[in-house]
């Protein structure tokens, strides 16, 4: 039977790290940004609205 108890990443076939790290930082930039566009836009509707 196959030892599934670890899996090794650096050695795994077609697992391209770069690509993962890449994907993880547009992801961490997609999510700030969006943050900081609906807190935004939650304060200017605080202002113009009340």
């Amino acid at each position: 039977m196959a030892n599934h108890g670890e899996t090794a990443y650096s050695t795994a076939d077609g697992n391209d790290y770069a690509a993962h790290e890449a994907t993880y930082e547009g992801f961490i930039a997609l999510v700030k940004y969006g943050t900081i566009g609906v807190a935004l836009i939650v304060i200017l509707m605080a202002i113009f609205i009340a």
